[in-house]
C-alpha cells in the first residue's frame, strides 16, 4: 500500500481525514481510531485477548507521528500512544468503518458498556 497523499486532523481534533492516491478521502473519527487501535493493549496477542474499550466518545487526537515510511503513531488525549497505524490498516479502516463501528456499538451493548 502506498502512503496517503494527505493526513489531516480536524480543528476540533476529533476527525482524521486520510487521502490515498486515486481514492476519495476517508474520514475516521478519533473515537473509532482509539477503540480500533492496532496496539497490543487493545488487540491483545490473539483474538480472544482483544479488549472492548468503552468511554471514548470525547477522545481527541493530540498528535500524529511518522513511523518510517509505512505508518503513523496516533497519540490521543487520553495518553494512549502505542498504536502503530500502517497505511494498510488505515486503508482497511476507511473501507470498513461502518461495519467496524456497528460491531463496536453492538459489543458495547452486549457487555453493558457505554461510549461515555
Amino acid at each position: 500500500m502506498t502512503a496517503p497523499t494527505e493526513l489531516r486532523v480536524s480543528k476540533d481534533r476529533r476527525t482524521l481525514t486520510v487521502t490515498f492516491p486515486n481514492h476519495h478521502p476517508f474520514e475516521l473519527s478519533a473515537e473509532l481510531l482509539r477503540v480500533a487501535s492496532p496496539s497490543a493493549e487493545v488487540q491483545g496477542h490473539s483474538p480472544e485477548q482483544r479488549v472492548t474499550v468503552p468511554g471514548k466518545r470525547n477522545v481527541a487526537i493530540s498528535r500524529i507521528e511518522p513511523v518510517g515510511n509505512y505508518a503513523v503513531r496516533i497519540v490521543f488525549d487520553d495518553t494512549h500512544d502505542t498504536g502503530i497505524f500502517t497505511w494498510n490498516y488505515l486503508h482497511t479502516l476507511g473501507h470498513e468503518k461502518d461495519e467496524r463501528w456497528n460491531a463496536y456499538l453492538a459489543e458495547l451493548q452486549q457487555k453493558g458498556m457505554s461510549r461515555g
